[in-house]
């Protein structure tokens, strides 16, 4: 059986999914209810799986009639993804951002399963055994590279 974390991240995916504006807001209390958990349980399913690097925007109100509300951003079509991904990557980028990058592409449809795997092997701390800053700029000029290797391919 999934963990109690997978089945709201599934749950949550699939109500944005069936979203017409890709937006949904979620009462905390009633969705840790319908799960039959603890509201800190929702809280890191969706501090951890919902991140900005994952293509995600959250946002939250406190109080009576407080939501959470989750949005999926889009990635930019084919034609400006090069540029995109050049502005985003930047001169250095950390492990976790670059892997939430990958995920989004992934997710995205852009990159395959076996594509994002060769990726994340490819940009981990543990093959790029270099001291910072010196290891994030690597990681970015392989991931820039990469990326646009594989997104023109033809």
């Amino acid at each position: 059986m999934r963990n109690i974390s997978d089945l709201i991240e599934r749950h949550l995916k699939k109500i944005l999914q069936d979203s017409s504006n890709q937006m949904i807001e979620i009462q905390r209390n009633e969705l840790a209810d319908q799960f039959q958990c603890v509201p800190s349980q929702i809280n890191y399913v969706i501090s951890t799986r919902f991140t900005l690097e994952k293509g995600y925007l959250v946002e939250s109100k406190r109080g009576g009639g407080g939501y959470i509300r989750i949005q999926k951003v889009c990635l930019p079509q084919h034609a400006k993804l090069d540029d995109f991904l050049i502005q985003t990557i930047g001169p250095r980028i950390d492990q976790s951002t670059a892997e939430g990058l990958i995920y989004q592409l992934e997710d995205g449809d852009i990159l395959t399963k076996r594509e994002a795997h060769l990726l994340k092997a490819a940009i981990s701390r543990e093959v790029l055994v270099l001291k910072l800053p010196l290891r994030d700029e690597i990681r970015a000029k392989l991931l820039k590279a990469m990326l646009i290797a594989l997104l023109t391919k033809t």
